[in-house]
């Protein structure tokens, strides 16, 4: 799968293969921390961001997701971009993409330069997940990918983590512009680090089926894709699962818990964190679980079902207690990790010279999801709006929250009827023998 041909030579890893392959994960991961920590960095300053740019809830949903337009954009070219190129130049201009938006937020005085700022740090970060699950399938064997994908999407939601509560007090230490501007020249290290460390494929694998053909064009790879029809039902079922945890874990949760439970900005920001938490830890035990006992689907119906009721009790019981709270919020995000077998699924049911392709594909799906998600959300709440004021920024009531947040449940419910379209795998690949 990487973009040397038969008649060019790979570029030989300087190191010894197996730590060499664990390198590049970490980086590929840290990608994906860094990737989340700018995706939910909005959700601890909706406050400071209406009152900078004096803006409703509609346009600070408007703004955050000029992310996932971007993010939307470019998740099918970012998968046949890195099929055809390879991970190692395209992934070290996205990171450095990542952090040049970062800094165009932080100096931005308008509303046109902050949301600019924000297009540019998604068209970046559309690479993130993509990146890492390919050079997973470069470098380990097919057997270990569900649990490698797990293992990714821990060190992610720990970026997650990092842009909730640990953010908050940073930027109450300091303002956001500087905070933001830290956090842009971190990324420019990370870029850096990966140019230098990553290569596209382990030697082992310039001879086997992880290679791309260069016969195969970008249309070619895009209609393939397009065909494989349960491709779009997991792509569909992706982007409805994952979509509550972006809405409430990536905008609005911080604000409604510390509406709901009279919580201050920082024990808010601790609490929603834990949905990351959660996830960090359930991601690579579901991927574990399902490779033990052969199966996928049961795996993710359940994970979906566990997660629909618990972000249901948050939201429509304010009276729950502090700890059932933290606990409800942790089992949420445990339990709806389960929804990314669903790549590993994709990676199965797709040939692997396009696996990147497919997995940009269902990606899209869920940067869909979250480009109309979060400004409808932010929508309901404006009409849900009793006129109260802080400091120049709008402040929600619980029943508005309340009203904005039943697509919650409905996303999961509809998650869970579009599983019954989807064929189990079996943990088999439909291309075993499959050669370029």
């Amino acid at each position: 799968m990487g973009p040397a041909s038969s008649k060019k030579k790979p570029i030989r890893s300087p190191f010894n293969t197996h730590f060499h392959a664990w390198t590049i994960w970490l980086l590929s991961a840290l990608f994906m921390f860094y990737k989340y920590a700018l995706e939910v960095l909005p959700s601890v300053m909706t406050g400071t961001l209406m009152g900078t740019f004096k803006i409703s809830g509609t346009q600070l949903g408007n703004l955050a997701a000029c992310y996932f337009y971007a993010y939307l954009l470019l998740q099918i070219p970012a998968g046949l971009l890195l099929d055809k190129i390879g991970p190692r130049k395209v992934t070290t201009l996205a990171i450095a993409l990542c952090a040049g938006g970062s800094l165009i937020f932080a100096k931005a005085d308008t509303l046109l330069m902050a949301g600019i700022g924000r297009f540019l740090t998604g068209a970046g970060a559309a690479f993130a997940a993509v990146n890492c699950l390919k050079l997973i399938a470069n470098w380990f064997p097919f057997k270990q990918f569900a649990f490698m994908a797990g293992l990714m999407m821990t060190v992610a939601m720990l970026g997650a983590v990092g842009g909730q509560a640990p953010l908050a007090s940073f930027i109450e230490a300091m303002d956001w512009r500087s905070a933001m501007e830290m956090i842009s020249f971190a990324g420019l290290i990370l870029a850096a680090l990966f140019w230098l460390v990553v290569r596209d494929m382990s030697p082992s694998h310039t001879k086997e089926r992880h290679i791309v053909s260069q016969s195969i064009t970008f249309i070619d790879s895009l209609k393939k894709v397009l065909k494989n029809r349960q491709g779009w039902w997991l792509s569909v079922y992706s982007g409805f699962a994952f979509a509550p945890v972006m809405i409430f874990g990536g905008l609005w949760g911080v604000a409604f818990t510390s509406e709901a439970f009279a919580l201050n900005q920082n024990l808010s920001a601790q609490a929603v964190s834990l949905i990351f938490i959660g996830f960090a830890v359930g991601a690579p035990t579901f991927g574990w679980f399902s490779d033990w006992i052969g199966r996928r689907k049961i795996v993710m119906f359940w994970g979906t079902v566990i997660a629909l009721f618990s972000i249901s009790a948050v939201i429509y019981f304010p009276g729950l207690t502090r700890n059932s709270l933290m606990m409800l919020l942790f089992l949420f995000g445990f339990s709806i990790s389960s929804f990314l077998l669903c790549f590993t699924m994709i990676r199965e049911i797709s040939m692997p010279i396009l696996a990147a392709t497919a997995i940009g594909f269902m990606n899209a799906f869920d940067s869909l999801f979250g480009a109309f998600s979060d400004p409808m959300t932010g929508f309901f709440l404006d009409l849900g709006w009793d006129g109260k004021l802080v400091e120049g920024a709008r402040v929600f009531s619980v029943s508005a929250y309340q009203a904005a947040f039943l697509t919650l449940p409905i996303y999961l419910a509809i998650a869970l009827l579009t599983l019954f379209k989807i064929k189990e795998t079996y943990c088999k690949s439909s291309f075993p023998t499959q050669l370029p």
